[in-house]
């Protein structure tokens, strides 16, 4: 009998080489550029500094998919605000993130 867990984790898939560059890219035309471009490339560098001590490129997959992430679902997001949707009872994603670590 072995000790695993009945879910292991899913393993982040590694992004195309390209990808980051390609994001920065795609930030850049959006409309939140002057806010989302400084974010992804404090992240970025944090991310690399990471990778730099701990030899892992996990955290530069994540930083990725989270901002690709971000990207796909912002339509979606800004039709809710423009809907005037009440969201008064909604829970602070950041509150919510911090609970889960």
């Amino acid at each position: 009998m072995t000790a695993q867990p009945d879910q292991a984790p899913v393993p982040l898939s590694a992004p195309a080489p390209g990808a980051p560059a390609e994001l920065v890219a795609q930030l850049r035309a959006d409309q939140r550029a002057e806010q989302w471009v400084p974010a992804f490339e404090r992240e970025w560098a944090a991310a690399l500094e990471e990778a730099r001590r701990t030899f892992s490129l996990g955290r530069l997959y994540e930083a990725v998919q989270d901002w690709q992430g971000r990207l796909a679902h912002a339509p979606a997001v800004d039709a809710f605000v423009a809907s005037g949707y009440d969201d008064s009872e909604a829970i602070d994603m950041a509150e919510l993130r911090g609970r889960r670590r």
